[in-house]
């Protein structure tokens, strides 16, 4: 009798890395976790080692295989999901970075983006890429290392280095293969979203040899394989984080939306077969690519600070001891009084996209409390992913689906306050799935896809399950009110920011 087998995922973080193994049934069984250092050489400059992420991604693996008792013959494939944006170049032969990878998170390069939009370059950018010249993408990164690391520019011209974003690299050590997929390489501001290539253009621009760049192949094939413990195992499925979430969330169909709550929190809602052009401060992304089908595309909102407002509760202002005191607090009071908090510590994301916003509290009085605090950096979540979901609704043509809701993950989502009210807020249900891990297990699913381990997405569809489903419990009036003063609110953020221009 065969033994079972089973489907790993490697999931590489900002801040971590971590190897998942899962069932049939999409079931984690173990994982294992480790953090890498940040390196931060200057202000706004954020980088990583991708040497020691992979050394990190080779212990992962096999600790997560020891936990469950599984060896590398029990797995079927293994897909990846990583931090999309950030760049790595390495030796073609040996494999080993030239230098640190910049970080998606690094803004060194915020000059040369406000350049590209002075010369009018940001509507031919935004045409082809469905995206706006921004730092946070890898493109001028990229320009940046080859101009500045020396020698790198006559090597990478020699064709003896190779470029990607952290899913290329690590494939590239697993299999010796040099690819991507379409979800990774829709956010470089080099990928032409619409003939699904690099573009000629983009790549003389930001003076890119093509020959660094991997082949863009889709999101889920056998790319090679990966040698464990004298096991091949193949290597299946590649997927950006948050297009891995969506796809881990079952959202297959045009109109399916997922919110992960993190550090920030990303939204993206399948927009189907056909690229949508964003007029309200959304990024365009292909969602997923499978083989002999057309792309599936996504509509993108980024929101700077939703976990990192929770955060500064603990550690800037010190009126709670962990993340998981603020349900308690929050839920001990009525309302916020009136008290509604702006988190713009970094500037204001999607749909406002305003870098000189900061953080904004309104409503102060002397009867507000810890508590009242506390409740307003909670609903403040909600109502962000409010903004960029109305955008959603606006650039799409049609609201969220009440039958589909809204899917969450990430690790906030194990507050039922921001739940609950993050469907009162928008008026539909939230609901929570049994696994939440949803980043891995959409690479996981996308691995399996590739080798029959799952039928299609079917039966991926079938296997999701809900943890538990929120549903609105305010009524439409009270709804609006709460959200017009929140709107209010951000309106004081975006004239501090006007008039810190004008100083």
């Amino acid at each position: 009798m065969t033994e079972e087998q089973f489907i790993g995922a490697l999931d590489q973080g900002t801040t971590g890395t971590r190897f998942i193994v899962f069932d049939r049934a999409g079931r984690p069984l173990g994982s294992a976790y480790r953090e890498h250092c940040q390196v931060y050489p200057r202000p706004g400059w954020v980088e990583h080692d991708a040497a020691e992420i992979w050394r990190n991604a080779g212990a992962v693996v096999g600790e997560a295989l020891g936990s469950v008792g599984v060896g590398a013959g029990r797995l079927a494939a293994i897909g990846v999901t990583n931090q999309r944006e950030t760049v790595v170049v390495w030796d073609r032969r040996t494999g080993e970075p030239v230098c640190n990878a910049i970080v998606w998170q690094d803004r060194r390069t915020a000059g040369r983006c406000r350049e590209l939009e002075a010369a009018g370059m940001g509507g031919m950018l935004r045409r082809k890429t469905g995206l706006p010249p921004d730092p946070y993408f890898s493109a001028t990164k990229l320009e940046w290392l080859l101009a500045n690391v020396p020698g790198l520019r006559e090597r990478a011209e020699r064709g003896e280095v190779l470029a990607g974003n952290i899913d290329a690299y690590l494939i590239h050590r697993m299999t010796g293969r040099h690819v991507t997929d379409a979800t990774n390489a829709s956010r470089t501001l080099l990928f032409d979203l619409h003939e699904m290539r690099w573009d000629e253009e983009l790549l003389e621009l930001f003076g890119v040899p093509a020959a660094m760049l991997p082949e863009v192949r889709p999101s889920s094939e056998v790319y090679g394989e990966f040698a464990l413990d004298g096991t091949g195992v193949p290597v299946a499925g590649d997927l950006g984080d948050q297009q891995a979430a969506l796809f881990g969330q079952a959202g297959f169909a045009p109109g399916d939306t997922k919110n992960t709550y993190g550090t920030g929190a990303f939204l993206l809602r399948n927009t189907g077969e056909q690229p949508v052009e964003s007029g309200n401060g959304l990024l365009t992304t292909v969602a997923y690519h499978l083989p002999g089908r057309p792309p599936c595309y996504a509509l993108e909102g980024s929101v700077f600070i939703a976990g990192a407002a929770v955060q500064w509760l603990r550690d800037g202002l010190g009126i709670i001891r962990s993340a998981a005191e603020t349900e308690a607090l929050a839920e001990s009071v009525d309302g916020t009084d009136g008290v509604y908090f702006v988190p713009a510590f970094t500037g204001l994301g999607a749909p406002y996209w305003e870098p000189e916003a900061r953080g904004t509290v309104v409503g102060l009085t002397r009867g507000t409390t810890a508590a009242h605090i506390a409740r307003a950096a909670l609903e403040a979540i909600a109502y962000q992913a409010r903004d960029v979901i109305d955008a959603m609704a606006a650039d799409a043509g049609q609201p969220l689906d009440p039958q589909y809701g809204l899917r969450v993950d990430g690790g906030a989502v194990a507050n039922n306050f921001l739940c609950q009210f993050q469907s009162d807020i928008l008026g539909v249900p939230v609901v929570r799935p049994k696994v939440l891990e949803t980043t891995a297990l959409g690479a996981a699913y996308a691995a399996g896809l590739a080798v029959g381990y799952w039928r299609d997405l079917a039966e991926i569809e079938g296997l999701w399950q809900a943890d538990r489903v929120f549903e609105p419990k305010l009524s439409a009036d009270e709804r609006e009110t709460l959200y017009a003063g929140w709107k209010r609110a951000v309106r004081c953020a975006l004239f501090s920011a006007e008039q810190e221009r004008k100083r």
